[in-house]
């Protein structure tokens, strides 16, 4: 099986490395250990006792490139070795101000500077609530009225997405724009609709994402295929099943509406695949970038290439965590397909909040952890 080469898999990592991986995925294995030691993470960081010794060389190793730009760009080296490319984050998500935000934007546009180092760098991410707050997009989304100080407010998001959008135009390089909660999501779509109308005209550098989990999701990609036929711009879509499965729950509940994601994974499954073929049908309009861990979901995109005589060479990239996937993202670019890896960066205290949602997310996706650790001790086992 194409995935399960561990040697080729696990090339950049030591047996220390390889054991270490085990234990931390075990650890995050457990909902109830993730919880306790979210919160007690949060209760010593409101005391400023630094918790630095306790990520440093464990889970912000596993899943973090590196706490400044140097770090991160010798990761970027190791895997363009491999034919490997990469896209960089600034991952912090501590967002309480507008001095944040526009903080927040010039750590955004520092990672485009890190395309001008390494040609290994073709595409950047934001995530919009690190260029604007929540409440905003969900009054926008609701479309309800906005005062002054939140219309200047909301007026600052427009300028963060634009500016952003035109650095990426001017670098050549292509821009990831993340999805976010169901309640704020339309607000966000209405933005990056926009920017792909403007700057997608001829290639494609804005992406949006969508989160397949969601029951709605599959006729908003079919409307937004429509708009651009009419408006005569390209789509670029990084897909994804979702990552706000506790959230979506919780909230629902307590606001007792029905939840807007699928109940099972069966069933967004079958909406990511469908969404998908929707796509690869339609390769004149649509630029596609497929984040996803799902070994079912790549084969299948595989074999479609291979069946409709696409070549590799098209806009169809292949993209998984940094600390995760590595039997996919390593074999799928010994064949050449077109893989980048998501490597995020940051001092640790302003990352943690990001460490904490990875672990949160892995708990939820059934079947992950067990994979990587029967990988792992697959190739612990072949190297003895």
């Amino acid at each position: 099986m194409l995935f399960d080469n561990t040697k080729r898999a696990f090339q950049l990592k030591s047996n220390y490395d390889l054991k270490k991986a085990f234990i931390i995925f075990k650890l995050i294995s457990s909902k109830r250990l993730v919880s306790i030691g979210s919160r007690l993470v949060y209760f010593l960081n409101k005391l400023n006792l630094s918790i630095n010794f306790l990520f440093k060389e464990t889970v912000f190793k596993q899943f973090c490139a590196g706490i400044n730009k140097q770090e991160t760009l010798d990761i970027v080296e190791k895997l363009s070795i491999s034919n490997i490319h990469s896209y960089v984050h600034y991952a912090a998500e501590n967002i309480k101000t507008e001095e944040d935000l526009d903080l927040s934007l010039k750590q955004i546009l520092s990672s485009f500077a890190f395309s001008k180092l390494n040609k290994n760098i073709s595409f950047v991410v934001f995530k919009p609530t690190s260029l604007g707050f929540s409440d905003i997009y969900q009054k926008h989304s609701l479309n309800k009225h906005l005062n002054s100080i939140e219309k200047e407010s909301f007026n600052k998001i427009k300028y963060r997405f634009e500016v952003c959008c035109k650095k990426a135009k001017d670098l050549k390089v292509k821009l990831l724009i993340d999805a976010e909660e169901s309640w704020i999501q339309d607000s966000i779509d209405n933005l990056t609709e926009s920017l792909m109308e403007k700057y997608n005209k001829k290639n494609v550098i804005v992406y949006t994402t969508i989160q397949m989990y969601r029951k709605d999701r599959y006729d908003y990609l079919i409307n937004l295929h429509k708009k651009a036929l009419i408006k005569k711009f390209k789509i670029g879509v990084k897909l994804v099943r979702g990552a706000y499965i506790e959230k979506e729950f919780n909230r629902s509940r307590l606001l007792g509406y029905e939840n807007p994601i699928y109940s099972n994974k069966k069933e967004t499954d079958k909406s990511f695949n469908k969404a998908v073929n929707f796509i690869l049908k339609r390769l004149q309009v649509f630029s596609l970038f497929l984040a996803t861990h799902n070994e079912k979901s790549i084969y299948n995109v595989i074999k479609f290439m291979s069946k409709n005589n696409i070549s590799k060479k098209r806009e169809i990239y292949f993209s998984q965590l940094y600390g995760m996937g590595d039997n996919i993202t390593f074999n799928l670019s010994h064949l050449n397909y077109k893989v980048v890896k998501y490597l995020p960066y940051g001092p640790i205290k302003d990352v943690i909040p990001y460490l904490i949602r990875r672990a949160e997310e892995n708990t939820s996706v059934s079947g992950q952890t067990s994979r990587e650790m029967e990988l792992i001790k697959k190739e612990i086992k072949r190297r003895k």
